[in-house]
């Protein structure tokens, strides 16, 4: 049996060294260490070694260091001499067998098994003679014994492996704990080079598939590879790619900035289509599809692309629904699945760069760049497809019309069209200078654009100067230049200062062209649909649109510049689809919501025409001297089922009421609106106390009311009458809408008749109508011509829609859901308000629906002022955007002290105020459907009031401000921020002013409660967190510090000393209407938000 020796160096695998004894004819020259990578023996770099017996003790070890047979601690430093090298070299590790105690390797070695040395820095040698100098190692690293050995840490001591007696070998023990902890060190903290060497040897029969190390795992994560893959689809059209590309900062010379692509899995056919918004992508898709279908006789069976929206829009995913096909998308943040579309558009990108700059075309041309681009590229040999054309790999395959072919030219030269005997006169020029600019789509001729004139030509007769470019001039090439190159990518900026004047050119470029009619298959809207064509020119007249526009520039990265203008693309970084879903309301909601926001007004005049002349609104009569009539017009409105889908559309005639004259054409207008918080407490008891809510609407309502005044109107507009009428008037019978006195009319005609039923007004709002029978009550608040019925009386509120339908045209539009612009949402756990529609289209209409959003309305601790150079803003601009703001707080209590703030300054705005009023809008893009829930809550008779004062928080004029939060039945139903209107000396007198203000309102609320019958026994509760206000509210004893405010201290005295209010400890953090004062920090902002009731049943999963 040949006998092996094995050295092991620390860094390299163990070195097999042949023993003379069985292999005499070695030639010793041959050997090599794997660590120094040396061959001559004299020169051998052999790591140190060294081993200990934890067994023997101090005794024994100094006997074992007298006497060299029996050590078994040893260091080898070098070795001196070069005769006996090879001796010395098998001497280092043939160990004597001494009492079993040490390692010996004249053992038949097991193949591919890993042998355990001592782990010594030094080597081991039975005769210490043999070394010089010797010296004594301390370190103890490997404890062996009779059957085994026990690897450990050096530093930390702990066991990481052991190793099993074979022999008089030790041999690691793969399957044991200790064993897996040091392969999981050494992987970790090990070169490449000795991983591999380590899997080699250690691993060669071992399964590691079942290794995991956690640590690896999160420190040294890295993403999957993406390798080619060469498989294609077998047939067309079996798998479609798509991208769409955009925006452009330039617009096409027909306006777009977007394009999309079609490719072909099979063929690498592409078809390219360009368009203005993102939104046409589903019309041209389906386009896309019969034309295959017809052209082909094929069917798309898989649509491939990323996760855009405009791929996941619900009409799109309908049709291929419906059309059986397969949406494969890619995912989150990999567009390398999509990368086909990808290196397409790269690819064209390129080629589209590169020929705008050789031609020095202006980047408008962008767009005819690219169809010229997608033409030539589909008639271009390809590898991917074996070196055909990507149209030859199509017609091959399927049966396709002949596909007209025309020489390829340079895009962007001089092409000189000829113009015909009725296009020119016999002195004139006989043809036109042009720029060469594509190939047409459905016609077998050269597209060529005339700039002077706005005229684009297809036709056949034109001749070529490929060697020169229409825009030749060497100033267009510069730095102003390269710069709109740069536009392609949307990202990149744009300079508004271009030298030789090329700005003026591409503005003026962008704003002349507009194709509004795009349809699938039309000129320039895709580059291959093939189709037979004749040869015959034409010319097309591309009119100026006068709306299009460059998109505005961006001048900085980190913080967007505050637009207060619409958007002009839809691709933004914070889409509203990641802040509104309807995912949680019924089907029924669901349609409401989506119809909303559908309007047509289509010709209804003939309708309200009868409904006016049976109603004997009017006669016509001849102009009274000294009487001047009344102009009127048409107005259309849209009116809604009770899910919200549209019902129909009306025509409305209004009269001008603005001309008329007080004293002469009316005298008092004054008619009661219904209370916004009148509606939220009646919503608040019926959430409570399950009563149903009913809606209707008075057809026509302002023509039922009587007039007592003598008015005059002038015809209606489209009104046919003979000729010897028409220089009558019509005097007015019954009222219209849009007369002065209409609504008193209206409002006096339904109270009589209210009141002839046996309903009584409320003395607290008094379009609130009672009726108490049975100890039973039935409610209607009325607001013009809509109402509300609510109560526990059944037969009560069957008989009111009885009566009402009799006295007047009555509709009934069934469950409450959508009330004086607040949509109402109710389900077992409540009622819900907000006003998601209006805050929707109020972001839209100012431009900040793709805005970031923001947690707060107002910066914290943020307080504005009239400074006096401040930067004027648009006035008129403000005061609108402020007052669409303020209704919107109808259902929105977290904007109560903003708005405030920012109205105080409408007569004199400042850019900070402007500013303060966009972080609103931004604000109500994170939280555009937020609103507020009226919960069940045992007590609903309970009342309570928070509130606070900021003492001498306005900076110009050293004011307070006070606000307070009430609550009837546990739910929230008022609030109200303000700024005080005295200056006050001490923050107690703030105080005692904001509890006058709160206590007033929950006094209301008694009395408002007592008329329905609700009354509550308890206390008024008010929270107040000022200690010292609290006290001298108890306390009767005069203060100087109270004289400023004797008669809110006496009244709230008053209701103490009555029973009616209480003042309950609080303190200032549990104190909600600290946001009604303040601006505070966005967790205490949240916090109390929640406390309020506010939530989002909108909000996304």
């Amino acid at each position: 049996m040949e006998l092996k020796s094995w050295i092991f160096c620390r860094y390299g695998s163990p070195i097999v060294i042949n023993h003379p004894k069985t292999s005499p004819n070695i030639d010793k020259s041959t050997f090599k260490c794997t660590h120094c990578n040396k061959t001559d023996p004299t020169s051998l770099d052999i790591p140190q070694f060294q081993s200990n017996d934890s067994w023997y003790d101090q005794e024994n070890n100094e006997e074992l260091r007298k006497n060299s047979k029996k050590t078994s601690t040893t260091t080898v430093t070098e070795i001196k001499t070069k005769a006996n090298v090879a001796e010395k070299a098998f001497a280092l590790v043939a160990a004597i067998d001494h009492c079993g105690k040490f390692l010996n390797t004249f053992t038949p070695v097991i193949n591919s098994a890993w042998i355990i040395d001592s782990g010594a820095t030094d080597h081991m040698t039975f005769d210490s003679r043999q070394v010089s100098p010797l010296r004594l190692s301390s370190q103890k690293i490997v404890s062996t014994a009779n059957e085994f050995c026990v690897i450990k840490d050096i530093q930390t001591k702990q066991t990481i492996g052991c190793g099993i007696k074979r022999g008089k070998l030790y041999y690691l023990d793969l399957q044991s704990k200790d064993s897996n902890n040091l392969q999981q060190a050494f992987m970790a903290n090990g070169s490449e080079e000795e991983k591999k060497k380590f899997e080699i040897c250690l691993f060669a029969k071992s399964d590691i598939s079942s290794f995991r190390c956690d640590i690896c795992e999160l420190a040294k994560s890295h993403r999957a590879s993406f390798p080619l893959i060469l498989n294609k689809s077998l047939l067309p059209f079996m798998v479609i790619h798509f991208d769409v590309w955009g925006p452009s900062k330039v617009p096409t010379l027909r306006g777009s900035r977007w394009f999309v692509t079609f490719i072909d899995d099979c063929t690498r056919m592409t078809w390219l289509c360009l368009m203005k918004t993102k939104d046409e992508v589903n019309l041209l898709f389906q386009n896309f599809y019969k034309i295959i279908e017809t052209q082909y006789n094929a069917k798309v069976r898989v649509l491939h692309s990323d996760n855009g929206g405009e791929y996941q829009s619900f009409d799109l995913q309908k049709y291929l629904e419906e059309h059986d096909i397969i949406h494969q998308t890619t995912c989150s943040n990999t567009p390398q699945q999509n990368g086909v579309a990808e290196r397409k558009n790269q690819h064209w990108l390129e080629v589209v760069c590169a020929s705008l700059i050789a031609a020095k075309i202006p980047i408008s041309y962008w767009g005819e760049a690219i169809t010229s681009v997608a033409y030539l590229i589909n008639r271009v040999l390809s590898s991917s497809i074996n070196f055909q054309t990507p149209l030859q790999a199509l017609t091959n395959v399927v049966v396709a019309p002949i596909i007209p072919n025309l020489p390829p030219r340079v895009f962007g030269c001089v092409a000189f069209v000829h113009l015909h005997k009725h296009q020119r006169t016999k002195l004139t020029s006989h043809a036109l200078q042009c720029v060469f600019v594509g190939y047409a789509l459905h016609k077998k001729g050269y597209r060529c654009y005339h700039p002077p004139t706005r005229r684009m030509f297809i036709t056949m007769d034109v001749l070529f100067h490929e060697d020169s470019m229409y825009f030749s001039s060497e100033s267009e090439l510069q730095g102003g230049y390269h710069k709109k190159i740069q536009t392609l990518d949307y990202d990149y900026h744009i300079s508004e200062k271009d030298e030789s004047g090329q700005s003026e050119l591409v503005n003026q470029e962008a704003g002349e062209l507009d194709m509004s009619g795009q349809q699938f298959g039309s000129e320039d809207v895709f580059t291959e649909i093939p189709n037979q064509s004749s040869s015959a020119e034409g010319v097309l007249n591309l009119e100026p649109d006068p709306f299009m526009k460059r998109l505005p520039h961006r001048h900085n990265r980190g913080i967007p510049k505050p637009i207060y203008e619409p958007e002009f693309f839809t691709k933004v970084k914070y889409p509203m689809s990641n802040y509104v879903s309807n995912h949680r309301l019924s089907e029924s909601n669901k349609s409401f919501v989506n119809q909303l926001s559908t309007v047509a007004i289509p010709n209804t005049m003939d309708e309200e025409m009868k409904s006016l002349q049976k109603n004997e609104t009017w006669e016509l009569v001849e102009c009274p001297p000294g009487k001047k009539p009344v102009g009127c017009r048409w107005i259309y409105i849209v009116k809604y089922k009770a899910d919200g889908s549209i019902e129909r559309f009306k025509a409305r005639l209004v009269v001008k009421g603005y001309t008329q004259t007080y004293g002469i054409g009316y005298t008092e207008t004054f008619a009661p609106v219904a209370k916004i918080n009148t509606v939220r407490v009646l919503l608040s008891l019926a959430a409570n106390l399950d009563w149903p809510l009913q809606q209707f609407n008075v057809k026509n309502a302002f023509l039922h009311g009587e007039l007592s005044e003598e008015v005059y109107i002038d015809l209606l507009p489209g009104c046919m009458v003979s000729e010897k009428q028409c220089q009558k008037v019509c005097e007015l019978k019954k009222s219209l809408y849009g007369l002065k006195q209409s609504p008193r009319a209206w409002f006096g005609r339904f109270t009589k008749s209210m009141r002839a039923f046996g309903y009584h007004q409320s003395n607290s709002d008094h379009t609130l109508f009672l009726k108490k029978q049975h100890g039973k009550i039935t409610t209607l608040i009325v607001y013009v011509d809509d109402m509300v019925v609510t109560g526990n009386d059944l037969e009560e509120r069957k008989a009111l829609q009885n009566y009402l339908s009799r006295e007047f045209e009555m509709k009934d539009l069934g469950h409450l859901k959508y009330f004086l612009g607040i949509e109402v949402s109710r389900s077992s756990e409540g009622i819900f308000l907000s006003q998601r529609k209006y805050a929707l289209d109020l972001l839209q209409e100012t431009g900040m629906s793709g805005c970031q959003p923001i947690n707060t309305p107002i910066e914290e601790g943020l307080k504005l002022c009239v400074e006096p150079n401040q930067v004027s803003t648009d006035k008129g601009r403000y005061q609108r955007l402020v007052g669409r703001l303020m209704y919107l707080a109808h259902t929105r209590p977290d904007l109560a002290y903003t708005l405030s703030v920012v109205s105080q300054y409408m007569h004199n705005p400042g850019e900070q105020h402007m500013n303060t009023v966009m972080c609103i809008l931004r604000y109500l893009k994170n939280v555009p459907r937020k609103g507020i829930l009226f919960a069940k809550n045992v007590d609903h008779k309970s009342i309570e009031v928070y509130t606070d004062a900021d003492w001498a928080g306005a900076v110009d004029d050293k004011r307070s401000t006070s606000g307070y939060f009430t609550f009837v039945g546990g739910n929230l139903v008022t609030w109200k921020s303000k700024k005080q209107n005295a200056v006050t000396r001490l923050s107690v007198e703030a105080e005692f002013r904001g509890m006058t203000l709160g206590l007033c309102e929950t006094l209301w609320l008694r009395l408002f409660l007592q008329d329905l019958g609700y009354l509550s026994r308890q206390p008024i509760r008010l929270f107040c967190d000022n200690k010292v206000a609290c006290d001298i509210a108890h306390n009767p004893v005069q203060h100087d510090c109270t004289k400023h405010v004797e008669v809110d201290r006496f009244f709230i005295k008053e209701k103490l000393d009555d029973k009616i209010v209480e003042l309950p400890k609080i303190r200032s953090e549990d104190q909600l209407a600290d946001i009604l004062t303040k601006a505070v920090s966005s967790q205490v902002f949240s916090k109390f938000l929640d406390k309020l009731g506010m939530c989002n049943i909108y909000a996304p999963t």
